[in-house]
């Protein structure tokens, strides 16, 4: 299907509630290991400002995990999670050129489903290199396995394996029952409206999480988030989704230097803002080291100092930098 025409005025939802889920960072500690005990309180304290904890996605350094590992943030998640909702990154690690392996994605979306979680379905070089059709067909396969499922279309900024998909792939893919929303992380307002265009006009209770951390105002069009960015402030983007559902204008100064926030710890090279979470939550004093996983790119140290001037813009508590 070609390009829809998209007047996002026409889009806006004032006062609507907004469904927050945010990837959990995934703390290290000093000497290099996962620190549990601080992955553990901030998965709570996301719940505990009304938002969806997401945990091994790309913010918890899903690709470069073990399966062991996996398989112990599912079982942290579930440890604390007394019941409530979380989703999980269904991730399946393989090569440009392989086969699509439905057996291994079953083997992760199965393990989410027993410890309680709603998988997203992480895309592959075996998923995206087929053809639409062996796309679709392969989804709709995947859909027989859970009730709810989480979509994902990923840039190449982000993975390798990404791929952002046609308006017609969309479409198909939103039609499979089971699949209760898809997150768009192309980092494109324009692709997204198309999304939200389709959406209202297909199947209105789909949910077009946006993945655009350099455009966090797209909850205004209609969209909710799964964002990295909420993990450096789940209270503060729980208090700015407040504010928008009560139409109260603080939503937007609160929006402002939140995007401030964004632009700064999601420049290039992009898979490096997983430091900045991790210097700004160590600034915060909500985790005990700054230390992010061997094999995730780094910040500069001197960025300590703007995201703690961000920080007391946002009126939080921040320590020394």
């Amino acid at each position: 299907m070609s390009p829809l025409a998209v007047d996002p005025l026409s889009l806006i939802q004032p006062r609507r509630k907004v469904e927050g889920i945010s990837a959990i960072l995934l703390p290290f500690d000093s000497g290099d290991a996962i620190d549990w005990l601080a992955f553990r309180a901030h998965a709570q304290r996301t719940w505990a400002a009304g938002l969806t904890p997401a945990v091994n996605m790309d913010t918890g350094y899903v690709n470069l995990l073990s399966p062991a590992e996996r398989l112990r943030v599912l079982e942290e998640t579930r440890s604390v999670a007394a019941g409530r909702a979380f989703v999980a990154g269904a991730f399946v690690g393989d090569q440009p050129g392989a086969p699509f392996d439905r057996d291994a994605y079953a083997r992760a979306m199965e393990a989410i489903t027993h410890h309680g979680g709603t998988p997203v379905v992480f895309q592959s070089f075996g998923l995206t290199q087929q053809d639409d059709n062996a796309l679709i067909e392969s989804y709709q396969s995947l859909g027989k396995l859970c009730d709810r499922w989480i979509g994902f279309e990923l840039g190449t900024m982000f993975a390798p394996f990404g791929r952002i998909y046609s308006l017609d792939v969309y479409r198909r893919m939103m039609a499979i029952p089971s699949c209760i929303g898809a997150k768009h992380s192309s980092l494109s307002r324009e692709l997204e409206w198309q999304r939200l265009v389709l959406r209202n006009a297909t199947r209105p209770e789909f949910r077009v999480y946006t993945g655009n951390d350099l455009a966090i105002d797209m909850v205004m069009y209609g969209s909710d988030y799964l964002l990295g960015l909420s993990t450096f402030a789940p209270d503060l983007f729980a208090r700015r989704d407040a504010y928008w559902a009560a139409g109260d204008p603080a939503f937007y100064e609160l929006n402002d230097t939140l995007q401030y926030l964004g632009n700064l710890t999601f420049r290039a090279p992009t898979p490096a803002y997983k430091h900045s979470a991790a210097m700004f939550l160590h600034l915060r004093g909500w985790i005990a080291s700054d230390r992010t996983h061997a094999g995730s790119a780094a910040r500069p140290a001197s960025d300590r100092a703007i995201l703690a001037e961000i920080g007391r813009r946002l009126g939080v508590e921040i320590a020394e930098a």
